[in-house]
């Protein structure tokens, strides 16, 4: 994803792939981009930093959990001193919360997690987690979380060979990325959804962050992009960009889409929890 490959050079890239986005979800951050404003502020950071490249962003990432823990986080209280593996601006998010961060590779999460450097670590979704081993060191896992609530992928081309292929070429690949963008969307609903019941099958306990921990990371990140954005021009052009698109297809979205949970808890809650 953007934010975790290009964070180091401008940190107006990670706007794509971290924090709340002013509500928006996966797929209304990827309406943004190509629709709202995003592609255009994109090609301009990496002018900004002499990239010279053509990026397409898909696939829209479901939201990631808070994290794996050594003990369930069940206050703001315990974030505080919390041995922690991030990336991005999330790091700077859970440092405000007191947070002690370690952005490890992931290669080295689960081994450091395993001797007890950290307390805990975020990485992505249940498909991923599962394999890099997360439920063999350790079995309490924290869900929902708005540090990185809606990311995607990133395909980056060389400008001056695209640019130099015929306009059906180009045609192709627009929309070959689109397509895949799609299929992905569909095969992450698959795959975590029976990831998300084999962990459970292993012992894996889940639980809710806890909603004051919710808005503990809103008010850390609004922290966080009042001291960027006066920092980085460019970082304020984007976060301007993004609100002006989320109050309005959030109004959208919110007064026009139904209670799925209402649904699904009348077929299959029967009196239990969903």
């Amino acid at each position: 994803g953007v934010v975790a490959y290009h964070y180091g050079k401008n940190s107006a890239l990670a706007l794509w792939g971290s924090g709340p986005s002013f509500g928006m979800d996966p797929n209304m951050l990827l309406a943004w981009h190509n629709y709202g404003g995003g592609k255009a502020l994109l090609e301009e950071i990496y002018k900004s930093i002499n990239m010279d490249v053509v990026s397409y962003l898909y696939g829209p990432m479901p939201t990631q959990p808070f994290g794996w823990f050594k003990k369930p986080i069940s206050k703001v209280a315990d974030v505080k001193g919390t041995k922690f593996r991030t990336v991005g601006l999330a790091v700077d998010m859970y440092t405000d919360m007191g947070a002690a961060v370690n952005p490890l590779p992931g290669g080295e999460i689960v081994p450091a997690l395993d001797r007890g450097l950290i307390d805990g670590a975020e990485f992505n979704n249940a498909s991923s987690d599962r394999l890099l081993g997360f439920p063999d060191v350790v079995k309490n896992c924290m869900l929902q979380s708005f540090h990185q609530s809606g990311e995607q992928f990133e395909i980056l081309f060389n400008k001056g060979k695209l640019n130099a292929l015929p306009a059906e070429l180009k045609a192709i690949i627009d929309y070959a990325v689109q397509a895949a963008s799609a299929d992905m969307s569909w095969k992450a609903i698959e795959r975590n959804s029976k990831d998300y019941i084999e962990l459970k099958k292993v012992g894996v306990k889940f639980y809710k962050t806890p909603d004051a921990i919710l808005r503990a990371q809103l008010a850390s990140w609004d922290k966080i992009m009042a001291k960027k954005g006066g920092e980085n021009a460019l970082f304020k052009k984007v976060l301007d960009s993004q609100k002006v698109f989320a109050e309005r297809a959030g109004q959208w979205q919110n007064d026009y889409t139904v209670d799925f949970k209402m649904a699904y808890n009348h077929y299959f809650g029967k009196g239990k929890k969903a």
